[in-house]
């Protein structure tokens, strides 16, 4: 099995410096990271957000060959037609190098509210949001009476090609139906090795009654790296403390800290698992260390 190791950049991207930008993003090529991950959020625990398929351009225009994950898109809050047409025009920018994760959100419901969603309702929303856009990204026009959208005849033009790959994110069953239904893979974030494993098997079993086969399965690990162990445990817990208001120990084994030898030691599990793709959220002392070690921890992957 080939693993691709892959590298969150959302907040060092985002940056008005364009020089900057393409010298992080060299930087990880040359390192020979496989793609940079983006985030979404509409208005995180208070307003804090990217939007994803802004970051995922701005990554995709300045770099002619990495491939960008959007992991994952709060697809549930937006129109299925506007984000086809999203899709569209980033696939004919950049062919064959955007995967799309879609998920439901879930940590502030006041993002999902807010953005005029019934927070009750975003599964269902995202089922259906995810049968028209696949219908819709096509190229085939569509009509549709749903609980929540109406179409008809509607057509998104030119359809991309090679099609966007559609990752479900997500824990649980609702994931387990929703990736063999809708996706062509799954991508984990906050999972254990053995969960992640076993909701795999899950999944491909799903996948089989539905008569599908699924490409990817991927995984997101927030990681703190340093040359120094104990150094990098900290960064690492100040930088979830900042964003999810957990302390450090809510996430120590889902979250390893180290060297990159001990963090690509911790990753091996889920590569044992089947884990194919594996992006890391780094917490490091600069982005220049964060592309160094993980490039380390790909080679310690990937070559063992």
């Amino acid at each position: 099995m080939v693993v691709r190791v892959g590298l969150s950049v959302t907040d060092s991207l985002l940056v008005p410096d364009p020089l900057a930008r393409r010298r992080l993003l060299a930087s990880a090529a040359d390192a020979g990271l496989d793609h940079i991950t983006v985030g979404d959020h509409i208005s995180f625990h208070g307003g804090t957000g990217f939007d994803g398929m802004v970051s995922a351009t701005s990554v995709l225009a300045a770099h002619d060959t990495l491939s960008v994950v959007i992991g994952v898109y709060l697809l549930g809050l937006r129109h299925p037609m506007l984000a086809a047409r999203q899709i569209s025009t980033i696939a004919q920018l950049a062919p064959g190098r955007l995967v799309l994760g879609a998920g439901v959100g879930g940590e502030d419901r006041s993002e999902i509210s807010n953005s005029g969603v019934d927070p009750r309702t975003r599964g269902r929303r995202l089922d259906e949001t995810l049968q028209v856009l696949r219908a819709l990204l096509s190229g085939e026009e569509v009509t549709h009476t749903g609980e929540f959208y109406t179409l008809e005849r509607a057509r998104i033009l030119p359809s991309p090609q090679p099609a966007v790959p559609i990752l479900i994110g997500g824990r649980g069953d609702a994931a387990i139906r929703r990736t063999a239904k809708y996706g062509d893979g799954w991508l984990a974030i906050f999972s254990t090795p053995r969960r992640f494993g076993e909701t795999r098997t899950a999944i491909l079993e799903a996948a089989a009654r539905e008569h599908r086969t699924l490409s990817t399965f991927g995984v997101n690990v927030w990681c703190g790296l340093d040359d120094d162990a104990a150094t990098a445990d900290r960064l690492v817990g100040e930088q979830m403390q900042a964003l999810y208001r957990l302390p450090r120990d809510k996430f120590r084994h889902l979250a390893p800290a180290g060297t990159p030898e001990q963090v690509a030691e911790w990753l091996r599990a889920f590569v044992d698992a089947g884990a194919d793709s594996i992006t890391l959220i780094p917490a490091a002392t600069s982005m220049e260390a964060s592309v160094e070690h993980a490039a380390a921890v790909r080679k310690l992957l990937v070559e063992s």
